[in-house]
């Protein structure tokens, strides 16, 4: 353990940026939520009223779990149930980035030939994600606690978000180990966050008829966080077995890293062919083959979301019917004075700037293929540097433009009771603005290689502007930076050539020069 500290002062030094951003963005959420349903609800009844149709509603439920309670408190933590898997997503790359990416490309090696221990890095990742976390927690108990007048349930609250974060670090701890490949272990720490989402999700709605397979959340790390209810039945157990996993899963994790050489994971890498098959001998092929899992993985993923959307759709009139501020919150959201339109509309923001997220991930490809020198190995054929880096960029271009595809053609057939072009079309109309942030990712990689992770920091902006922008009524000047409130809605709305031909032209213009630059910089760099 020796050197611990100074490891974690190099990593804080190293996400003095994006640290303190998703720290402040998931710490200060809650509050936030808290004050736009006190805007949202003036009366008592129409909060009641708002309650018991969320608490039956199986598309609220998968995405939000179980509502216990009616207060705005209760409202509060129940609107945030999302907010843990965000917070399993952050702290696992964080992790991730700071052990197995590290060791990949050589800088564990080069620390280690100093006076450090050989389970400091580990260490000292794991300090920094839990501490955090622990800071989320914090933040979210400091705004809730004057508003909601509970101590114990806001301290319970904090210990939801911290308690999330503790159990996926432990996770992406073990994960690390597995593999010598980093974009492995993101992977298969990822699908172990989405399994969880997916038994949390069909144990809660099972409790909302025979309960037969309740059970599921309760081998769901994610059901046990929401199940706390800190305005509601409070549960402290469920931090206890929190806390008991991530106690375990850091222990294994260090039994494994002992286990293993510096540089090779748990499982050895398979070899590969001695001569390429003819369907690997083009860029482009390479290139698919690369990102095929990533593309079907993504595809999936925002399919089952449009079986989310569809459904809640039918109960969207029911619940803001009598609330002209929730009905007024949907119009500002989807441009539409139409509610089930609005919400539709709405949505589709939503499900672009998460295909926008797959959009960035595809890109930064180029960044890992560059410094792994895989590209190295390509480019010292034949092959010229725009043609390996168009091969790539195919996929952020095309890839979400199917992932979108996908969820609006799911939404538009399970939602039958509306214009099925008008609601696929909505979704659709978000690529541009898509491109938009895929774009900033080439610029970035092309003029500043070292500076392409900052890539993620304009996806966080729009996602924070879309979470809590309209609901607090933040100044236009703030919400037109996300290229998302440009976009044009559908359904309800009208459609203009202007925002869009705008921009594709930005996209096109932030592209060009990121390739350009690719052009005429060292490789890799």
């Amino acid at each position: 353990m020796t050197g611990t500290g100074r490891l974690i002062r190099l990593i804080l030094r190293r996400d003095r940026v994006v640290l303190p951003i998703w720290i402040l963005v998931f710490g200060l959420l809650p509050a936030a939520y808290y004050s736009s349903f006190e805007g949202l609800f003036p009366t008592d009844a129409e909060r009641i009223g708002y309650a018991r149709v969320s608490a039956d509603n199986a598309g609220f439920v998968a995405l939000y779990g179980l509502l216990h309670g009616d207060s705005f408190a209760a409202l509060t933590n129940w609107r945030a149930g999302f907010v843990p898997v965000m917070i399993g997503l952050v702290v696992l790359l964080t992790v991730i980035r700071h052990t197995r990416t590290d060791e990949e490309a050589g800088r564990t090696e080069l620390i280690g030939s100093a006076a450090i221990g050989r389970h400091a890095p580990l260490a000292a990742a794991l300090i920094t994600a839990a501490g955090a976390s622990l800071l989320i927690g914090l933040l979210t108990f400091a705004g809730l606690v004057g508003k909601s007048g509970s101590v114990s349930g806001s301290l319970a609250f904090g210990a939801e978000f911290a308690a999330a974060g503790w159990i996926f670090a432990g996770i992406a701890a073990i994960t690390a180990q597995l593999t010598s490949s980093a974009r492995s272990a993101r992977s298969i720490a990822i699908v172990a966050l989405g399994v969880s989402y997916a038994l949390r999700v069909g144990g809660d709605i099972s409790a909302l008829g025979t309960g037969s397979l309740s059970w599921l959340s309760w081998i769901s790390p994610l059901g046990w966080v929401t199940r706390i209810f800190p305005y509601g039945p409070l549960n402290w157990w469920p931090v206890v077995l929190s806390v008991l996993l991530t106690v375990v899963a850091v222990a294994v994790a260090v039994y494994l890293r002992g286990r293993r050489d510096l540089g090779d994971g748990l499982f050895a890498a398979r070899l590969g062919r001695a001569t390429a098959t003819p369907s690997l001998r083009t860029p482009l092929a390479l290139a698919w083959r690369l990102h095929r899992g990533l593309l079907v993985g993504w595809t999936v993923g925002l399919g089952l979301l449009g079986l989310i959307f569809g459904g809640v759709g039918g109960s969207v009139l029911d619940i803001a019917k009598d609330n002209k501020g929730l009905s007024d919150i949907f119009a500002r959201l989807g441009g539409s004075t139409e509610i089930v339109d609005s919400y539709f509309a709405g949505t589709a923001g939503l499900v672009g700037l998460i295909a926008a997220c797959y959009a960035v991930q595809a890109t930064l490809r180029l960044r890992d293929e560059e410094t792994t020198g895989h590209a190295e190995a390509v480019l010292a054929t034949s092959v010229p540097r725009l043609t390996w880096a168009g091969s790539h960029l195919m996929f952020s271009l095309l890839g979400p433009a199917l992932a979108l595809l996908a969820e609006g053609v799911v939404t538009g057939l399970v939602y039958t009771q509306g214009n099925f072009a008008h609601i696929v079309g909505g979704v659709l109309l978000q690529l541009p603005a898509v491109w938009v942030l895929a774009s900033v990712a080439v610029l970035l990689f092309g003029v500043l290689p070292r500076w392409s992770a900052a890539a993620w920091a304009a996806s966080a902006a729009c996602l924070l502007i879309l979470l809590v922008g309209e609901t607090l009524r933040l100044n236009h000047w703030l919400l037109d930076i996300s290229p998302f409130t440009h976009v044009p809605h559908l359904p309800g709305g009208t459609v203009s050539a202007t925002p869009v031909l705008t921009l594709l032209v930005v996209a096109l213009v932030l592209g060009a020069v990121g390739l350009a630059g690719l052009r005429r910089r060292n490789l890799p760099d």
